[in-house]
């Protein structure tokens, strides 16, 4: 099993940059992909990013393309997801997700993003 704990939230002003981490622990071995997701109050989660984990491989779902950037630590000990001209729109709870090799997922706590002037 993976563990996943999330960290780097925080206030931003709007047009602000902020990037969060997600720290990977466990039996990191058996990992496939690596994403990110968030969720505002009273909206569906929704995907933002992903990464293959045995060859950095990133997805990005449409809406979050040149915006977002997602990475991963060259020691494969975390993931992380810049966010750059944040909007208040993009204000919301971060979560980061790993799925195994056999499909099974796990999510992490999540980090609060709020961004307001």
């Amino acid at each position: 099993q993976v563990q996943l704990v999330e960290s780097g939230g925080g206030l931003v002003q709007p047009g602000g940059s902020l990037t969060v981490s997600c720290a990977v622990s466990g039996r990191t071995y058996t990992t496939n992909v690596v994403g990110w997701f968030r969720q505002a109050p009273g909206k569906e989660r929704e995907f933002i990013a992903s990464i293959r984990w045995s060859d950095s491989r990133t997805n990005y779902a449409n809406s979050m393309k040149g915006r977002f950037t997602i990475s991963q630590a060259h020691a494969k000990t975390a993931v992380y997801l810049q966010m750059n001209s944040l909007e208040p729109e993009d204000t919301a709870l971060y979560y980061c997700n790993a799925v195994d090799q056999w499909g099974v997922g796990s999510w992490g706590q999540g980090t609060q993003v709020t961004v307001s002037a």
